[in-house]
């Protein structure tokens, strides 16, 4: 089948094609803004310091290794039952369990440094920034319990964030529209395909296997 064939496919089925895409849109829309709940993301920044490396200059490859295994353990403490029990308790959260807790929390370093990002997303902006900074708090103090070692610091404190992260309005709609002019094109040559109505000579060819000997033109009368 060539180009210009596709095209005529498409340009009698364009209601389709056009029409699908404003449908799915419109529903992405309508469930973007006034039923998908938004998200809000507050961030704090914490630092692992290795005290053994203050005074010790040049820093030997071993003790940096080190430093970065314990960021790595300290990351997976923070998502950790301890933690999420004891934020739970001292914030006063009601229908929050710590499994749902840990859910809400993500755990990043940043560019493979010593420098450890904990962000919190909920539905209230005031509560993800109250819950972050907690988690940094009790982390820090529960530091020191079970390590036995006063390192780790915070850099940032969590802010209340002033827009949500999600959903993303725009990105959905976008989508929407994507899915329906490919979902448009394809509906319109699944019907052509199952189409056996004869329209031009070529479908004469093709369907009927007879060759065409002349045609008739269609004239209008005035």
């Amino acid at each position: 089948m060539e180009l210009k064939q596709y095209l005529n496919i498409i340009k009698r089925r364009i209601l389709l094609v056009i029409l699908i895409p404003i449908i799915l849109g419109s529903v992405a829309a309508y469930l973007s803004y006034n039923v998908m709940t938004p998200q809000y993301r507050s961030y704090t920044t914490l630092y692992v310091i290795n005290k053994n490396m203050s005074s010790q200059l040049p820093v030997q490859y071993s003790e940096l290794m080190t430093g970065s295994a314990l960021v790595k353990d300290y990351r997976e403490l923070v998502k950790s039952k301890l933690i999420t029990t004891a934020v739970i308790e001292e914030l006063g959260l009601k229908g929050i369990s710590a499994s749902h807790l840990a859910g809400m929390i993500d755990v990043s370093l940043k560019n493979d440094t010593r420098i450890i990002q904990i962000s919190v997303s909920d539905t209230n902006p005031t509560r993800a920034k109250n819950i972050a900074n907690k988690i940094a708090e009790v982390f820090k103090s529960k530091v020191v319990e079970l390590m036995k070692a006063d390192n780790v610091e915070i850099i940032d404190y969590a802010q209340q964030p002033k827009a949500p992260y999600s959903p993303n309005h725009y990105n959905n709609i976008g989508i929407a529209l994507i899915v329906g002019i490919i979902l448009g094109i394809g509906m319109a040559f699944l019907l052509e395909y199952f189409d056996d109505r004869i329209r031009t000579a070529e479908d004469v060819e093709k369907r009927l296997e007879l060759t065409v000997l002349a045609t008739i033109p269609v004239f209008s009368l005035k």
